[in-house]
């Protein structure tokens, strides 16, 4: 699904209103996710941190599980910023992981403070990923 201007800028200014929301108060480092499904809906994910670091969630998970929990599981483009003006900052390895799951062929938008983004793709980001298929191809042999 080819994305529209309109769509795009939706979703980076969504990204935007997302990480206002972010509970980030150990690292201060806050992110917000927009995720736009194949059938036009969008879904937006701050992170959420905890006291225990490892209760912590992602803003992307947050968006992909606010999506699966709608019944939404077919996603077209998702957009991701924070507050890092230097550099563009990318999904860390589980939620590429969690991305790949549910799209093998997403565009990513990695959008700075300004709305500078840079556009890449979930094949690209994670490279020889682990996805559904490799287990159903594994269970088929398996019952060969």
């Amino acid at each position: 699904m080819a994305l529209t201007e309109a769509q795009r800028n939706s979703l980076i200014d969504l990204c935007f209103s997302a990480k206002e929301k972010a509970y980030a108060p150990y690292s201060k480092f806050r992110v917000g996710c927009s995720l736009l499904t194949t059938d036009g809906e969008l879904f937006t994910g701050c992170n959420v941190e905890n006291a225990s670091f490892g209760g912590t969630v992602c803003a992307e998970r947050v968006a992909i599980l606010k999506a699966v929990s709608e019944g939404k599981t077919k996603f077209a483009a998702l957009a991701i910023t924070c507050d890092m003006t230097d550099r563009f900052v990318s999904p860390c390895g589980m939620c590429r992981q969690v991305i790949v799951e549910f799209s093998i062929d997403i565009p990513i938008f990695l959008v700075k403070p300004d709305k500078t983004y840079q556009e890449h793709n979930i094949k690209d980001l994670l490279p020889l990923a682990f996805t559904p298929i490799a287990l159903q191809t594994f269970q088929q042999q398996a019952s060969s």
